[in-house]
């Protein structure tokens, strides 16, 4: 997997510096390009070469939607190698690492504030370009590697998190629903917190939440709530991907099937209150128009109301990189509540 990576990267490299063509002499006035899920990693050339299987798997994490897919690209530039780096520094998520006398930390250094350093994690933003955010690993003088190596698991956790922070503030630039909030507490005595871009309807018990701005053959998230009570006993994996089924079958304006190659399933404590969850794939049944995507699965117990919960967030989104919807997905999966 990481030698048919490595085939594409210098094509990469190139792609990323022609486009800086276009914003050459006027980079910092037009800020950064490039996406949060786009690494540029400056380290010299020399010290690369023997960290970069390291890098590839701390840093390149797979998740599987319809495919196996990487969280983040990283792209590594030796940071003396003059123009490519002059332009590949004006990127929107730089990674930095080198001793701290080296002109390529000393500038992070000189613009990242007190409460942005965490040992020798440092985070500086608009360094080179606006609207940028530095990771600079200040290391010892000639132990980029050792220090690099060890440090790894931190900057993995490091740009996980920032990046579910930000998916998460993109979910929500319309605006939180907690009107929305309250009507469902009021009227089905749980509740969920969504975007006001999401429309819903109800039906049998069964609460249907849906956006699929800017266009239903683009982009669809849609969050599905119903239960039963008593609370059923003795429910496993199987039991809970058939109730999905019915679920489907019965209120989905789209037709799916479950595709359970690369299923993930288990228990967990969610809220204090026990809880299952199954993420796998869906697609359309033969014969239907081709289409499929992630989901996630819940059921919890509430005892308060003698109900078990079933949820439903699933995904379409075509050609796209599927990751920071999974994560908004779940984001609201988490926002749950049941009971008084």
């Amino acid at each position: 997997m990481v030698q048919t990576d490595r085939a594409h990267r210098p094509a990469l490299l190139m792609s990323l510096a022609l486009c800086t063509v276009l914003w050459a002499g006027c980079a910092e006035e037009q800020g950064a390009y490039g996406d949060a899920s786009s690494i540029v990693m400056a380290v010299p050339t020399e010290v690369w070469v023997e960290v970069e299987d390291s890098v590839y798997r701390a840093l390149e994490p797979r998740i599987y939607t319809v495919r196996d897919e990487k969280t983040f690209t990283v792209t590594q530039v030796d940071p003396r190698s003059g123009a490519t780096w002059g332009d590949l520094k004006r990127f929107r998520q730089l990674l930095v690492v080198g001793p701290a006398d080296a002109p390529w930390i000393a500038d992070v250094l000189g613009a990242a504030r007190d409460r942005d350093r965490d040992g020798s994690l440092v985070q500086a933003f608009d360094v080179w370009a606006r609207g940028q955010t530095v990771t600079a690993l200040v290391t010892a003088e000639g132990g980029e590697q050792a220090d690099l190596l060890g440090a790894l698991d931190e900057l993995r956790d490091l740009y996980d998190r920032q990046y579910r922070q930000l998916a998460e503030a993109r979910m929500f630039v319309s605006g939180r629903d907690s009107a929305l909030i309250d009507t469902l507490q009021a009227r089905a005595d749980f509740s969920l917190l969504f975007p006001v871009v999401y429309d819903w309807a109800t039906r049998d018990s069964v609460y249907i939440f849906r956006n699929d701005n800017p266009d239903p053959s683009e982009l669809i998230r849609q969050v599905a709530v119903t239960w039963a009570s008593p609370i059923p006993e003795g429910m496993e994996g199987e039991d809970f991907l058939a109730w999905r089924q019915e679920l489907v079958d019965g209120h989905y304006s789209d037709e799916q099937v479950a595709v359970l190659d690369a299923l993930e399933a288990g228990r967990f404590t969610y809220d204090g209150k026990d809880a299952y969850q199954i993420r796998a794939v869906w697609q359309s049944p033969p014969g239907a128009w081709p289409a499929g995507g992630p989901f996630i699965l819940r059921a919890v117990a509430c005892p308060t109301q003698d109900r078990m919960y079933l949820l439903d967030a699933w995904l379409y989104a075509p050609g796209k990189e599927k990751y920071q919807y999974m994560i908004q997905l779940e984001s609201i999966l988490d926002s749950f509540r049941c009971g008084t």
